[in-house]
């Protein structure tokens, strides 16, 4: 008879546990007012130049830091292409012509013809005297003013050749030298290709999916890794219509995850986010209404300490 007490005893403890337990895993799901996954924000590193992978130094769950050189891409092309510009500008200045002693040789002529035209004025000065005195006739002034015409005449073509030529010079060698500013940027275009060339992380996170391996080749867009910022998470839940009146931007809120068997960890969170429209409700999501049809998109970012992981389920307490 005292067995069958026992009997009956621990059956009635049995479905008291059950019960417990039952009623606590229902009245926690009641508590949640939404529930969603956790997401992160993901980067997608694509390759900015073609060419083979030299080196690609990353393996998936590794953590970076931002502009930590991860990879390099093969630009022996490149270089030499900058090479040849840089080859090229340098023989501009062989084209261009030294305009110095041709100047100089037309200046002395010059010169001379000013010399010669000072004596004959002069002698036009002398002879004009002479006339004067009627030691002179007229044919001999008038010859040689004429030849100080004429010696006139002379240096201002000297002087007019002088001018022209060293403006003709100048203009040959600026249109050579202009051609240098057309090649420096191209250089600098060419430096700037190289530069993308180098692979760098553009977040402090951890790497997730590795697309690419060292020695293959490249092109400009492939992606080449995929890194996300796993120290803050972002839980994406939906609220129903009449939840939208409690919830709002900078609201600190709790967050649940399942901690175990029978137990959840309890988080701070934040709503940084909420959609300004509405949507019908995603299969995969319960509501704490689940006869909502239409439901608000709610984003609340999560300190993550490395316990939550990406698709993980949360839960929210407003």
């Amino acid at each position: 008879m005292k067995k069958k007490s026992i009997k009956n005893i621990s059956i009635i403890l049995l479905f008291s546990s059950s019960l417990t337990f039952f009623t606590a895993c229902n009245k926690n799901q009641n508590d949640a007012d939404a529930s969603g996954s956790f997401e992160a924000q993901e980067v997608i590193v694509s390759a900015e130049q073609s060419g083979k992978l030299l080196s690609f130094d990353i393996e998936e769950g590794d953590v970076i830091t931002t502009n930590k050189l991860v990879g390099q891409i093969d630009i022996s092309t490149l270089n030499i292409q900058q090479e040849q510009v840089e080859a090229s500008m340098q023989t501009l200045t062989q084209k261009t012509n030294n305009p110095g002693p041709q100047i100089e040789l037309v200046k002395k002529q010059l010169e001379v013809q000013k010399t010669n035209y000072n004596y004959l004025l002069n002698e036009k000065q002398r002879i004009a005297n002479l006339l004067k005195a009627d030691a002179a006739t007229q044919k001999q002034f008038d010859d040689i003013a004429a030849k100080a015409e004429e010696a006139q005449k002379q240096m201002n073509v000297t002087e007019q050749q002088l001018v022209l030529y060293s403006s003709n010079i100048n203009t040959q060698n600026n249109a050579i030298l202009s051609e240098k500013g057309p090649m420096e940027k191209s250089v600098k275009q060419l430096q700037n290709q190289m530069s993308k060339a180098q692979i760098f992380s553009p977040i402090t996170g951890t790497v997730l999916t590795k697309y690419a391996m060292a020695g293959e080749l490249t092109a400009m867009g492939k992606a080449l890794f995929k890194i996300a910022n796993l120290d803050t998470m972002t839980l994406r839940v939906y609220i129903t219509g009449s939840q939208l009146s409690q919830v709002k931007l900078g609201q600190k809120v709790k967050v649940f995850v399942d901690n175990g068997e029978d137990a959840f960890k309890e988080l701070s969170g934040n709503i940084y986010w909420i959609s300004d429209k509405s949507e019908f409700t995603p299969k995969t999501i319960q509501t704490k209404d689940e006869r909502a049809n239409l439901v608000y998109a709610t984003k609340i970012r999560v300190k993550n300490d490395g316990f939550l992981k990406i698709g993980m389920y949360g839960e929210v307490k407003f």
